[in-house]
Protein backbone atom coordinates (compact mmCIF):
# COMPACT_ATOMS: atom_id res chain seq x y z
CA UNK A 1 0.00 0.00 0.00
CA UNK A 2 1.03 3.40 -0.43
CA UNK A 3 0.91 6.19 1.98
CA UNK A 4 -2.29 7.76 0.47
CA UNK A 5 -3.99 3.69 0.73
CA UNK A 6 -2.83 3.00 4.36
CA UNK A 7 -4.28 6.51 5.20
CA UNK A 8 -7.60 5.49 3.55
CA UNK A 9 -7.34 1.99 5.35
CA UNK A 10 -6.83 3.48 8.85
CA UNK A 11 -9.62 5.89 8.18
CA UNK A 12 -11.92 2.72 7.36
CA UNK A 13 -10.58 0.87 10.47
CA UNK A 14 -10.67 3.93 13.11
CA UNK A 15 -14.96 4.51 11.65
CA UNK A 16 -15.57 0.76 12.18
CA UNK A 17 -14.11 0.62 16.00
CA UNK A 18 -16.20 4.32 16.53
CA UNK A 19 -19.19 2.59 15.13
CA UNK A 20 -18.71 -0.11 17.88
CA UNK A 21 -17.88 2.61 20.60
CA UNK A 22 -14.41 2.07 21.23
CA UNK A 23 -12.62 3.71 23.65
CA UNK A 24 -9.82 6.10 23.82
CA UNK A 25 -8.94 5.35 19.42
CA UNK A 26 -5.48 6.53 18.66
CA UNK A 27 -3.29 6.11 15.56
CA UNK A 28 0.43 5.86 15.71
CA UNK A 29 2.15 6.42 12.67
CA UNK A 30 5.67 4.27 13.32
CA UNK A 31 6.51 4.53 9.46
CA UNK A 32 9.67 6.70 10.11
CA UNK A 33 11.06 4.42 13.33
CA UNK A 34 10.57 0.35 12.57
CA UNK A 35 9.80 -1.63 9.48
CA UNK A 36 7.04 -3.90 11.19
CA UNK A 37 4.20 -1.18 9.40
CA UNK A 38 4.00 2.39 8.61
CA UNK A 39 0.71 2.47 11.43
CA UNK A 40 -0.47 1.03 14.70
CA UNK A 41 -4.50 1.76 15.30
CA UNK A 42 -5.10 1.28 19.25
CA UNK A 43 -8.57 1.29 21.07
CA UNK A 44 -9.59 -0.44 24.07
CA UNK A 45 -13.40 -1.81 24.87
CA UNK A 46 -14.93 -2.50 28.25
CA UNK A 47 -15.69 -6.16 28.11
CA UNK A 48 -15.04 -9.19 26.14
CA UNK A 49 -18.47 -8.81 23.85
CA UNK A 50 -17.35 -4.99 22.79
CA UNK A 51 -13.91 -6.24 21.92
CA UNK A 52 -15.23 -9.23 19.97
CA UNK A 53 -17.74 -6.85 18.58
CA UNK A 54 -15.41 -3.97 17.28
CA UNK A 55 -12.62 -7.00 15.89
CA UNK A 56 -15.60 -8.03 14.04
CA UNK A 57 -16.75 -5.07 12.45
CA UNK A 58 -12.53 -3.81 11.85
CA UNK A 59 -12.51 -7.20 10.11
CA UNK A 60 -16.10 -6.87 7.65
CA UNK A 61 -15.11 -3.16 6.80
CA UNK A 62 -11.63 -3.48 5.87
CA UNK A 63 -12.75 -7.20 4.01
CA UNK A 64 -15.83 -4.67 2.09
CA UNK A 65 -13.21 -2.10 1.31
CA UNK A 66 -10.88 -4.75 -0.44
CA UNK A 67 -8.25 -4.91 2.59
CA UNK A 68 -7.90 -8.53 3.85
CA UNK A 69 -5.95 -9.20 6.91
CA UNK A 70 -2.91 -11.08 6.83
CA UNK A 71 -3.30 -12.39 10.47
CA UNK A 72 -5.15 -11.97 13.51
CA UNK A 73 -4.25 -13.16 16.97
CA UNK A 74 -6.21 -13.58 20.57
CA UNK A 75 -9.16 -13.91 19.23
CA UNK A 76 -12.11 -14.55 21.52
CA UNK A 77 -9.71 -15.11 24.24
CA UNK A 78 -10.11 -11.61 25.23
CA UNK A 79 -7.27 -8.73 26.76
CA UNK A 80 -5.84 -8.12 23.39
CA UNK A 81 -6.31 -8.86 19.64
CA UNK A 82 -3.82 -7.91 17.07
CA UNK A 83 -5.07 -7.40 13.28
CA UNK A 84 -2.34 -7.25 10.85
CA UNK A 85 -3.02 -5.93 7.62
CA UNK A 86 0.28 -5.39 7.02
CA UNK A 87 1.05 -1.34 6.56
CA UNK A 88 -1.32 -1.48 9.82
CA UNK A 89 -1.47 -3.34 12.94
CA UNK A 90 -4.73 -2.66 14.95
CA UNK A 91 -4.46 -3.55 18.40
CA UNK A 92 -7.79 -4.06 20.46
CA UNK A 93 -7.73 -4.07 24.10
CA UNK A 94 -10.16 -4.44 27.22
CA UNK A 95 -9.08 -1.61 29.41
CA UNK A 96 -7.37 -3.57 32.08
CA UNK A 97 -4.66 -4.74 29.21
CA UNK A 98 -4.24 -1.57 27.26
CA UNK A 99 -3.40 -0.42 30.85
CA UNK A 100 -0.75 -3.11 31.67
CA UNK A 101 1.03 -2.91 27.78
CA UNK A 102 0.75 0.45 27.04
CA UNK A 103 1.37 0.43 23.62
CA UNK A 104 1.35 4.23 23.25
CA UNK A 105 3.95 4.85 25.61
CA UNK A 106 6.50 2.02 24.02
CA UNK A 107 5.82 3.66 20.73
CA UNK A 108 6.01 7.34 21.93
CA UNK A 109 8.22 8.25 19.37
CA UNK A 110 6.01 7.82 16.61
CA UNK A 111 4.10 10.45 15.16
CA UNK A 112 0.13 10.59 16.77
CA UNK A 113 -2.42 10.55 13.90
CA UNK A 114 -5.88 12.99 14.85
CA UNK A 115 -7.91 10.18 12.34
CA UNK A 116 -11.00 12.04 13.00
CA UNK A 117 -9.33 14.08 10.01
CA UNK A 118 -9.26 10.76 7.33
CA UNK A 119 -11.69 10.90 4.85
Amino acid sequence: MNKEDSLKAVGIVCRALDAKKAIDIKVIDISEISTLADYFVIASGSNDSQTDAMVENVDFEMSKAGYEAKNIEGFRRGGWTLLDYQDIVVHVFDTENRDFYNIERIWKDGTAVDWTTLA
